[in-house]
């Protein structure tokens, strides 16, 4: 059985995945797969396991933030015009 804080640190990816998932795009389905991912590893109870379910959500959670922050670049990037950045 996994520990009251373990619970904790669960529920919190959860939700800061959740709210990460609000911004997708919906044909992807974010917080269903989201939903699946966490109910795959609720019976979890090896630590080790636990502690690598654990790191893989951090890592959806920073690959996730990347493509955000490239998806504003690239939108910044078409807002100015290509003649402009290359004029000395």
């Amino acid at each position: 059985m996994a520990s009251k804080a373990t619970r904790v640190r669960a529920i919190a990816l959860y939700k800061e995945l959740h709210r990460l998932g609000r911004d997708y795009d919906p044909s992807y389905d974010f917080h269903g797969k989201l939903r699946r991912m966490f109910e795959k590893n609720r019976n979890l109870t090896d630590a080790e396991e636990i502690e690598q379910a654990f790191k893989f959500g951090e890592y959806i959670k920073k690959e996730t933030l990347a493509l955000y922050s490239l998806r504003k670049y690239r939108h910044l990037k078409r807002m100015y015009p290509s003649s402009s950045l290359s004029d000395p």
